[in-house]
């Protein structure tokens, strides 16, 4: 018979080591089990509402599954140069952690302050999966780096990238390109 416990370990394994209070409500434990697992260190508090299992090994993008985590919202999603990067799609390093949530939702939590948060009504193709990170597809980063002013050298990197590796079609290259040469006009 599967345990509550066993159940949190296993969407911890899933989620870079990350369980939502919400989720874990969900899996049969209530809020005095989860206090207890975090009083006997068998769970760590990472952010408001998110816990951490610290038997599941750290990996490199842990940070980046905190901040969509972080926001709550479920249908948050890694976005614009934090999506580029983790696609290795430019040399571009951000330095914040970009995530999008629908325009409807506000966040007032504390604890984001490596974070830039974009409100943004995605459609569910534009969203993909980075390192089991839910993320933007490489021509929503593309479009959303554009608007939000990333340097042209970049973004002609990143779409020659996306090309060349097969994340892009040559119309949807040539139409982001068409989009980039029409602001560097503008400005």
């Amino acid at each position: 018979m599967t345990t509550t416990r066993d159940r949190l370990r296993e969407e911890a394994f899933e989620n870079h080591g990350y369980i939502r209070r919400s989720e874990a409500l969900r899996n049969g434990a209530s809020p005095a089990a989860l206090d207890m697992l975090v009083t006997r260190g068998a769970l760590e508090r990472s952010a408001h509402g998110v816990y951490r299992d610290p038997v599941v090994p750290p990996t490199e993008h842990d940070e980046l599954h905190l901040a969509v985590l972080w926001t709550g919202v479920d249908t948050a999603c890694l976005s614009h140069e934090t999506a580029l990067a983790l696609y290795e799609l430019s040399d571009l390093i951000p330095d914040r952690i970009h995530v999008t949530i629908p325009r409807k939702h506000r966040i007032r939590r504390r604890g984001g302050d490596r974070y830039q948060v974009h409100h943004e009504d995605l459609l569910q193709r534009q969203i993909g999966w980075a390192e089991q990170i839910p993320t933007v597809d490489p021509a929503t980063a593309i479009a959303q780096c554009i608007d939000y002013g990333t340097p042209t050298y970049l973004l002609r990197q990143a779409i020659d990238q996306a090309l060349g590796t097969g994340r892009l079609t040559a119309p949807v290259a040539d139409n982001l390109r068409q989009v980039l040469e029409r602001r560097e006009r503008r400005h």
